[in-house]
């Protein structure tokens, strides 16, 4: 009963199982009586006196009849249940059955999270989280230009397709194989080097179905993915950065590249219609997450677009960013977290954090080869009336320039149990109270 109940929690298996049941023993009960109406009225041969007992006492003859018949429905539903799971058990060594939808039970029961970002922070983001929650909704931007994406998107019109299939193979619930599928590139051939499988999966998917966030919801299919990914905008936004000297960049890929510090960003077209879906989301979110990633070109991206800016201002979630543990060349050379969250909170010209989350596992001097430096925190950084600053162990053992999926997502988690979700509630439980 209890793996019945996991493996269909709605659909009230124990009244239809109890049915059944009360029509077997109607069942058994008609074939006794007809048993018993044989017995007495037609002659039966000697051997059947030695088959039906009846040398012994008929309580006894009932007894090792019914011990007889509940050993053999036992055997029968054991080897009719090992048939059945045989193909749903996972190889030697996995998680067992049960185990598996317990832990499917507990993410379906998890909070309604949104994260939003792209590049590799957003990809290791929903990697942890989706240990934790099935209701997991990414956001991700579409001012990509460079590389692969770049390419389809130039030739063919479409959204860059590279983040939204790194959150595919992030949130992915399929076997490894078909991950590495969707992360292979072309090494060679005019038109195919450089382009990765998956890339060109969506573009064609795109072309099937019509659209794109028709074609990003198949490949989420094919790739069994926990949760929906989600565009911030539609639009053909192109990323352009005004810099220090007041020079203008025009596209993400070029931004990174250049060697004088950023004053800020923007999209042209300057105020592209958010996504409806991605905006719903958000005001429905019991908590947000901004980041990881590159500050100006994988994080204000979505928050450029008006309707997520809107959104973010508007919802009761707990709101939550997650600071870079390094630096980045060309973007944020030098940045402390307090540079981090200026520059977001400047963009948006609003606070909708709650908390900023900064690592605490500080590992002293960097190789100076990979020119970046650690990000310090300072709660003396943050604006008086700005968010909270929590710190945490949330670098990857082995690699300190990034996080730790798991130990990024626990630490948010915990973060949301120990003070957003008290403060949500009450926030919940106050407008109910005005509206009655």
């Amino acid at each position: 009963m209890r793996l019945m109940k996991l493996l269909v929690p709605g659909l009230r298996i124990k009244r239809w199982l109890g049915l059944t049941l009360l029509g077997l023993v109607v069942l058994a009960l008609g074939l006794a009586y007809l048993f018993v109406e044989v017995y007495r009225t037609v002659p039966l041969p000697e051997e059947a006196t030695l088959l039906t007992l009846q040398f012994l006492p008929r309580w006894l003859r009932g007894a090792l009849f019914l011990l007889a018949g509940g050993a053999i429905t036992v055997l029968g539903l054991w080897r009719l249940n090992r048939s059945l799971m045989a193909p749903l058990q996972p190889p030697q060594g996995g998680v067992g059955l049960v185990d598996a939808l317990v832990s499917l039970r507990h993410r379906q029961r998890g909070p309604k999270i949104v994260v939003i970002g792209g590049g590799t922070g957003l990809s290791t983001m929903l990697r942890g989280l989706k240990h934790h929650s099935a209701n997991i909704t990414a956001i991700v931007t579409v001012a990509d230009d460079g590389g692969s994406s770049g390419r389809l998107r130039r030739e063919l019109g479409v959204l860059p397709p590279g983040d939204f299939r790194n959150c595919i193979v992030a949130l992915a619930d399929a076997e490894p194989v078909m991950a590495k599928l969707f992360q292979y590139r072309f090494g060679q051939g005019s038109g195919l080097d450089g382009h990765s499988f998956g890339n060109l999966f969506i573009v064609a998917m795109s072309g099937i179905t019509g659209n794109f966030e028709e074609a990003i919801r198949e490949a989420s299919r094919v790739l069994a993915v926990r949760g929906q990914i989600l565009p911030s905008t539609l639009a053909n936004v192109t990323l352009c950065a005004e810099l220090s000297d007041e020079a203008l960049v025009e596209g993400e890929s070029k931004i990174s590249e250049a060697t004088i510090p950023i004053k800020r960003v923007y999209l042209q077209p300057e105020r592209p219609a958010a996504y409806p879906e991605a905006v719903r989301a958000i005001l429905e979110a019991d908590l947000v997450v901004i980041g990881p990633g590159s500050l100006y070109t994988s994080i204000l991206p979505n928050l450029l677009v008006d309707g997520i800016a809107k959104a973010l201002t508007a919802t009761d979630a707990f709101t939550v960013y997650v600071c870079n543990v390094a630096t980045q060349p060309g973007e944020t050379d030098g940045f402390s977290m307090g540079d981090h969250v200026k520059t977001l909170l400047n963009h948006l010209r609003a606070n909708p954090l709650d908390v900023v989350l900064a690592n605490s596992n500080l590992r002293g001097e960097l190789d100076p080869a990979w020119r970046v430096q650690q990000v310090v925190a300072d709660p003396a950084d943050l604006p008086p009336d700005g968010p909270e600053l929590a710190f945490d162990d949330v670098v990857d053992p082995r690699n300190p320039l990034r996080h730790s999926p798991e130990k990024l997502a626990v630490s948010i988690l915990r973060l949301y149990e120990e003070r957003g979700a008290t403060a949500m509630t009450a926030v919940r439980a106050a407008s109910v109270g005005v509206g009655g």
